[in-house]
């Protein structure tokens, strides 16, 4: 019998999983009986789970074993579709619509406060040192797994006692609010990071220090080019698909 490589095993159990052997959410065979089925050491599988979980395809949690994850699919995040109205007005908001592709229920755990923003969020928002925001930081989920943290930063001479301080938005959420207090976004501009996820953010994304989250800056900007807003984005690579598209001037050489 011919030893196989920890990767080869991984791309053996991969297999199974996309075939549906191992469903998501089931629980994986422990360490040791999948070292006897493949002929090889503990430790061998055991950077097979480390593969495994970087690709976000499995999670193992202390004292119960490793599940496969519980997504069956990426959740697209498409930059030009997702802010237009036909779109966000179908549900509560951007994030509202994508799950929904999915036939999946979205669900967001929602905190509104008066806070110091980050530095560099003040800095794009023009706020002076000492001066607070408001703060819409969801934890959100998709048929109750989570996958993602976002707060979203407006100036508080445009959010203050207005409906952007209510838990409830309404058709079309946060954006279509702003536009009807006068402060329509008509250009966006978004930055991109990848990173491990933080303390906290692993524990509630339920990630391991193998595996990333992308950090996505985002702003939104008014025809005279004012910044009103700033969200911060964080999600786990495995759960995402980021998708851009834009024209193309065909005047230029």
């Amino acid at each position: 019998m011919i030893k196989l490589s920890y990767r080869e095993i991984a791309a053996i159990l991969r297999q199974e999983i996309m075939d549906g052997l191992y469903p998501h959410g089931s629980l994986l065979p422990p360490e040791p009986v999948l070292a006897e089925r493949f002929g090889t050491a503990r430790s061998a599988i055991n950077n097979t789970f480390r593969v495994l979980r970087g690709e976000g395809l499995i999670s193992t949690q202390q004292g119960r074993g490793t599940y496969v994850t519980a997504m069956t699919s990426p959740i697209v995040r498409n930059a030009s579709l997702r802010y237009q109205a036909h779109a966000r007005e179908q549900g509560h908001g951007a994030f509202d619509y994508e799950v929904r592709q999915l036939g999946m229920t979205p669900k967001s755990d929602l905190t509104i406060s008066r806070v110091l923003p980050p530095e560099q969020v003040a800095e794009i928002l023009g706020v002076s040192p000492g001066g607070e925001v408001l703060a819409r930081s969801r934890q959100m989920y998709a048929d109750n797994v989570p996958v993602q943290i976002a707060t979203s930063y407006i100036p508080l001479d445009i959010a203050a006692d207005t409906v952007l301080e209510e838990a409830e938005q309404g058709a079309g959420g946060m954006v279509s609010r702003m536009a009807d207090l006068g402060f329509q976004q008509t250009r966006m501009t978004e930055r991109i990071t990848v990173r491990p996820p933080s303390e906290a953010e692993a524990e509630f994304l339920s990630m391991s220090s193998e595996q990333r989250v992308y950090v996505i800056h985002h702003v939104g900007w008014t025809s005279s080019n004012r910044p009103v807003e700033v969200c911060v984005h964080v999600m786990p690579t495995h759960y995402w698909q980021l998708d851009y598209s834009w024209e193309v001037d065909p005047t230029s050489s």
